[in-house]
């Protein structure tokens, strides 16, 4: 009974919502949308396509960030530490639709309706969890209609508020862990509850150090293919004498190494070293057809490192002739080679840290962001920092808050921005703009979450310029998420939907003059 409840509530609010997506509206389209120009965008606000580093760049987006238009809301001076990985609690919920909130977003808040009101006042004196409530993004399933809820969703501080005198609440939160959703409620005083269960994140992998070694000295490893006559417990010895030697040498012991990893790092390394030095366990019985093929393996390796596939049945003239090859190369670039059995390049694929600074990279050529060196230290808060500001789709956005394992978000991430180009209507699938026009106007990044005066949370991606869209009446003052800008309601030209604002400069010194935010829940999965 109190599910249904819920649900229908919510079902009201979603159908408010879509009220002005369907409401008929007297529209006029923007001329020249469809081309590079614009009347109200003039020449120089092309160079903030992609970054706002520009001179002539002149909005404060800090400003954004701080979301002024809430008004005065006072700090509540607490900062809860971090809950542990798999604690069960109850929690007061917030249901969003077109909004995914991530560890160290800023989510802001207008609460009007009774029952959140209630929701917070309980976040506000809750003993196991205090000034933290849960988000939980809803949509409606496009085939029965049917209100669904994640099951992952993320514990939100309340860092600031303001209690209004009609009652209401302004409030601003940060994001800062995930939960699995295991069952909902709604408490005596009509408040939203949940059981979650804290989400154990993962250590950030790293290539074990003592996976790559130094190799054997080339000449040495000819000598021993070449003399097969040379006995296999000899030939052995001499590989385990340059081993120990390399050990020597290493600043760090084994047993120093291992106990800087962790138990699923240490694990990942002794099954590799395990399959490299497995070669070691034979004995002297050994038969010479075992020991070829033992040196075949190393040619293999060798080649591996050249780049060049000698051919099976070449016969020995020809190897000797690639090694005397050899003598006139520095093989000393080559020495520093994988020991496990896997390639250096394998490792790298699954290292949270190269793919850290690979995605930092990427994410600092689209959107000119300053130094990364910090959270690329840290990979995984630079794997939610990518995904709370990535402008890709809601159910996207949802899909990477889902990822476990840093590695493998980050992975997906990097997948996202090679191939995010295109930004669609996602009910009639027309082009509203490319990446190449996004624009940075808050600190948050191109992408960001804002509240109307009515409550509803929208979360928008700034774009310089955009294509196919109509503006529907007057441009207003009054609630504008970035100072100093009007904003007027925009729909797209060829089905209507409301996809967002635009944004026009009311000071003539503020640059740029003019500039777009598109809803995230509005756009298209399919962005290649």
């Amino acid at each position: 009974m109190e599910d249904e409840r819920i649900l229908e509530r919510e079902r009201h609010q979603m159908e408010q919502i879509r009220e002005l997506d369907l409401e008929e509206l007297q529209v006029e389209e923007v001329d020249g949308l469809h081309d590079s120009s614009d009347d109200d965008l003039d020449a120089t606000d092309r160079v903030y396509a992609g970054a706002a580093s520009s001179s002539e760049f002149t909005f404060n987006t800090s400003l954004a960030s701080l979301h002024t238009y809430l008004g005065e809301v006072e700090d509540t001076h607490h900062r809860m530490a971090f809950l542990e990985g798999g604690a069960i609690m109850n929690l007061p919920l917030f249901y969003l639709e077109g909004v995914v909130l991530f560890p160290e977003a800023t989510l802001p808040l207008r609460v009007i309706q009774p029952n959140f009101i209630a929701a917070v006042e309980r976040a506000l004196t809750q003993v196991d969890a205090p000034y933290t409530i849960g988000v939980v993004r809803v949509h409606s399933d496009p085939n029965d209609g049917r209100v669904r809820f994640a099951s992952i969703g993320t514990t939100a501080e309340i860092r600031q508020y303001r209690r209004l005198e009609d009652g209401s609440l302004n409030v601003v939160t940060r994001g800062q862990q995930r939960f699995r959703l295991r069952r909902r409620w709604i408490d005596v005083e009509g408040s939203p509850c949940g059981e979650v269960q804290i989400i154990q994140e993962d250590q950030p992998l790293r290539t074990p150090r003592d996976a790559f070694g130094t190799l054997t000295p080339f000449s040495n490893l000819r000598s021993q293919i070449l003399s097969h006559s040379r006995p296999l417990n000899a030939s052995h010895a001499k590989l385990h004498r340059f081993r120990d030697e390399d050990n020597v040498s290493e600043s760090n012991s084994e047993e120093s190494f291992e106990s800087a990893l962790s138990l699923a790092e240490r694990r990942i390394h002794h099954s590799a070293v395990d399959s490299c030095y497995g070669g070691d366990t034979m004995d002297e019985s050994t038969s010479s057809d075992d020991d070829m093929l033992y040196h075949e393996k190393q040619i293999k390796m060798l080649n591996w490192l050249q780049g060049t596939v000698l051919h099976q049945e070449g016969n020995l003239a020809k190897e000797n002739s690639w090694i005397g090859v050899g003598k006139k190369t520095n093989f000393n670039q080559f020495r520093r080679v994988p020991r496990a059995f896997w390639p250096f390049w394998v490792y790298r694929m699954y290292d949270s840290y190269c793919l850290a600074e690979r995605a930092a990279d990427m994410w600092k050529k689209i959107v000119g962001a300053p130094s990364m060196d910090d959270l690329v230290r840290r990979p995984e808060l630079l794997s939610f920092y990518v995904a709370s500001k990535i402008p890709v789709s809601v159910s996207t956005r949802q899909e990477l808050l889902e990822i476990d394992g840093i590695s493998y978000r980050l992975q997906r991430e990097i997948e996202l921005l090679e191939s995010v180009n295109l930004i669609r209507c996602k009910h009639c699938q027309t082009v509203i703009a490319r990446r190449s026009d996004m624009l940075v106007m808050s600190t948050e990044g191109p992408l960001g979450a804002y509240v109307n005066p009515q409550g509803y949370v929208y979360e928008i991606m700034t774009l310089y310029k955009a294509n196919g869209l109509a503006l529907w009446g007057r441009p207003q003052l009054e609630y504008s998420w970035f100072p100093g800008y009007s904003w007027t309601i925009t729909n797209c030209a060829t089905c209507e939907s409301q996809m967002g604002w635009r944004f026009t400069a009311t000071n003539k010194k503020l640059k740029p003059r003019s500039f777009w935010g598109i809803r995230s829940s509005q756009v298209a999965d399919d962005m290649h």
